[in-house]
């Protein structure tokens, strides 16, 4: 039987994970019996003292302690309680990184809500769009035109605003009339829903439960560097993002103490490091690659065990870049929203290696088109089912039948295979396609050899139409910061010669930027550069 929970403003949450396997996991400590606010206030009572969130940027160098932050938990969690939250209301974030945001997300799980983090400076459709959908009763905005945004929202009966003076928002700097005192939250019920854009035209919301975030995903986060404590995380992208969500994460589940920026500054994150002393440092791709080259050259990097990268495929040539300037390896983490996760440090060769996955974090298996195990060395899609697995795509059925299977695993649409030692390779993606006169093309497979060219910087392949052919590939760089992009002629010798690439799978566009464009969680986007190059090339 399906274990649903419901909101108090009738959105369903079905778990599709059977619950004789959740009980497995909970049997075997895969994930622990309490919920995220428990877990941070055992942390509390065993180190007060001890730094928990650090604004990197403030150059007196203080941060929040765990005592500190619990008392600013506990006065919000107050003010949540007087507005009339609670358990079964869903509550969306929009903050800057910041102590205040994670007091704020932990107040959220304290009252027994769902979180809904999402990231600053996407614009207001966003607000819109997912507060209807997550049937929201309740947000937090630091910016005035969220509010705006939100009016006649059906469900919405409360805002809270960082500014004082905002009309018709609570001022979330107040202090409640009475003590709050916490009370049992089921940790097997919603916590946060993780937004991500994916394929979908719109964002994608996705739930998970206390248990997961505190299992699996802090599982995965421990097997980063085992035994190794306390561990102090820079985390560079927004802690609203899905690979953000390690932050609270860092605090409630490992006890370690979370570094952060307002909004990524690469030299001030730089800087940072000699100063506050990470162990780890998390990123997507391009930061990563801003990180290795800014200044100052003579920065201390002793502290660091490892550069975490995530959120897309990493090229390269900036790991080469991260491993000259830092020493250290590059975990990359094949993973998404969705609940599939696997990491490994990165290494050239084999081409598409993501790890070996952990089942104390996501199981992986290979799948036929009739969802059959494939054996290993045989290619298939690739679905995974572990601690880390949510518990639904939100107010959306379609996406659940379409990603979900009823024992659920989930379908990740992507291309790989298991070899004999149990490694995984990722092969591209089955729905991310350009179809050429009928040839399918993955774009993944050629960025990937593109990033080992050692005049490119970042790289991304897009379709652009055609009219005899439907549709080419279109390759958008950014040439290395030593010198000019190459020429299509040059660089599709090199996918041929040197990578062997077959033929039929090189670009036959080439678009020189001189700056990628991103969105709010600092991936590439790519609808911003189809749009650009289909304006460029039309349908020459």
């Amino acid at each position: 039987m399906t274990a649903v929970w419901t909101s108090r403003t009738g959105l369903r949450f079905p778990d599709h994970v059977p619950a004789a396997v959740r009980a497995g996991w909970l049997a075997d400590g895969r994930c622990p019996d309490a919920d995220l606010y428990a877990l941070f206030a055992a942390r509390v009572a065993a180190h007060p003292g001890r730094e928990a969130v650090v604004l990197a940027t403030d150059p007196r160098g203080g941060g929040w302690d765990y005592a500190r932050l619990d008392a600013e938990v506990r006065r919000i969690s107050g003010l949540f309680t007087e507005a009339g939250l609670g358990a079964g209301d869903v509550v969306a974030l929009r903050l800057p990184n910041g102590p205040a945001a994670v007091a704020a997300e932990l107040a959220v799980y304290a009252i027994g809500a769902v979180a809904l983090p999402y990231p600053v400076g996407g614009g207001s459709r966003d607000t819109r769009a997912l507060l209807g959908r997550a049937r929201a009763r309740a947000a937090v905005f630091a910016e005035p035109g969220d509010l705006a945004a939100c009016a006649g929202l059906p469900h919405l009966a409360t805002v809270f605003t960082p500014e004082r003076d905002l009309t018709g928002a609570r001022w979330l700097g107040a202090r409640p009339r009475a003590p709050w005192r916490p009370g049992r939250v089921d940790p097997a019920a919603p916590a946060r829903l993780l937004v991500s854009s994916g394929s979908e035209a719109e964002p994608k919301m996705v739930a998970y439960a206390h248990h997961a975030m505190a299992g699996g995903r802090a599982a995965y986060l421990r097997a980063l560097s085992p035994g190794r404590a306390p561990r102090r995380h820079l985390v560079l992208v927004s802690l609203a993002s899905s690979f953000g969500s390690c932050g609270v994460v860092t605090l409630a589940a490992l006890g370690g103490t979370l570094l952060v920026q307002p909004a990524f500054d690469a030299e001030a994150a730089l800087r940072a490091i000699g100063r506050h002393r990470p162990t780890h440092v998390f990123g997507v791709p391009t930061m990563l690659r801003r990180l290795a080259e800014a200044p100052p050259a003579d920065a201390d990097l002793s502290s660091l065990t490892a550069l975490v990268s995530s959120g897309a495929e990493l090229p390269a040539s900036t790991a080469r870049a991260c491993e000259r300037r830092f020493r250290r390896p590059v975990i990359t983490v094949y993973g998404s929203s969705d609940g599939v996760n696997c990491h490994t440090v990165y290494r050239p060769e084999p081409a598409g290696l993501a790890g070996v996955p952990d089942p104390d974090v996501a199981e992986i298996r290979i799948t036929d088109p009739e969802g059959r195990r494939l054996p290993p060395g045989e290619p298939g899609e690739i679905q995974a089912r572990g601690p880390m697995t949510p518990l639904c795509y939100v107010g959306d059925p379609a996406l659940d039948a379409r990603y979900r299977t009823a024992d659920g695993w989930v379908r990740t649409g992507d291309l790989g295979r298991l070899d004999e030692a149990g490694r995984l390779f990722l092969l591209g993606r089955l729905r991310n396609v350009v179809i050429r006169g009928g040839y399918n093309i993955s774009p993944a497979e050629v960025e990937r050899e593109l990033g080992a060219h050692p005049a490119i910087a970042e790289a991304a392949c897009v379709p652009v139409p055609d009219p005899e052919l439907g549709e080419r590939l279109c390759a958008c760089v950014l040439a290395a910061p030593d010198g000019p992009a190459p020429a299509l002629a040059d660089l599709n010798a090199f996918l041929l010669r040197d990578r062997g690439l077959e033929k039929r799978k090189l670009p036959e566009r080439l678009l020189t930027l001189t700056a990628m464009p991103y969105g709010p969680t600092g991936k590439i986007c790519r609808r911003t550069l189809t749009e650009r190059a289909t304006a460029h090339f039309g349908q020459a």
